[in-house]
């Protein structure tokens, strides 16, 4: 099993439009960060798509996706859900309906929110996606992998992490409750959010997302959905445990 970053960043990515701080000015590309995103591509040879953010065309073109077998949604904020109209070059290239994953609230926001592409429409030509909702307690199966659930809130809002095998995928929590950590446990690489270093309301700042980790134990652990406030790449690097490391676009690592 591979997982791809394809974005790492926040609601607003980094750089920020307009911003004239040193991180959105570097010249590390590890400090250029498109929407957050993953890809995982399964021994199977399956390639499950986690989040589909604003940034998802160009994150498909930059590394020559030409085939997703299912979408797993961890809420339906538009920097996670942005993208979905863009599926229809897929639709097109596989000739075939894209199955899509999350909790009933996000699900609902989707159809809300892209109504033209779950009503009964007249014309060709629009996105076609199955909705697949998942309960958050009971793991289901996708792309032919079993997937376990892991619900989390997002300040008041309630959010699905993903657990495939050996690896767990969490982002935009502020809080996973006892019993959601236990399903981590054992995992080798765990992605968890991280804001920037000071506490936020909705998210995990990188105190309380070592805490997790420390609490979780993986072999391996990556942190995403970075803001241009926590700091350059290589400085955060400098003070994280051995084990735990930012993640940044384009990072594959395998499992």
């Amino acid at each position: 099993m591979r997982i791809t970053f394809l974005g790492t960043g926040t609601s607003m990515g980094v750089p920020v439009i307009a911003c004239p701080c040193e991180v959105c000015h570097s010249d590390d590309e590890r400090d250029r960060r498109l929407r957050t995103a993953a890809l995982i591509q399964t021994d199977a040879g399956k390639n499950i798509l986690i989040d589909i953010g604003p940034d998802f065309r160009m994150q498909m073109l930059r590394h020559q996706v030409c085939h997703l077998d299912a979408i797993l949604i961890t809420h339906a904020h538009r920097d996670h859900v942005g993208g979905l109209d863009d599926i229809r070059a897929l639709n097109y290239a596989q000739q075939s309906t894209m199955q899509v994953y999350g909790n009933a609230l996000a699900l609902g926001m989707l159809q809300r929110d892209y109504r033209y592409i779950f009503e009964p429409h007249p014309y060709a030509g629009l996105p076609e996606a199955d909705l697949h909702v998942v309960s958050g307690d009971d793991a289901f199966t996708a792309a032919g992998e079993t997937i376990l659930p892991v619900k989390a809130l997002h300040k008041d809002m309630p959010v699905l992490g993903y657990r495939i095998g050996p690896l767990a995928y969490i982002t935009d929590a502020s809080h996973i409750a006892t019993d959601q950590l236990m399903k981590l446990q054992g995992c080798s690489v765990l992605v968890l959010n991280a804001l920037r270093q000071t506490k936020h309301f909705s998210h995990f700042s990188l105190p309380e997302a070592l805490d997790v980790i420390a609490q979780v134990k993986p072999k391996r652990a990556f942190l995403t959905h970075i803001s241009h406030e926590m700091g350059l790449h290589q400085d955060v690097m400098s003070i994280l445990p051995e084990n735990v490391s930012l993640a940044y676009d384009s990072l594959q690592v395998q499992i």
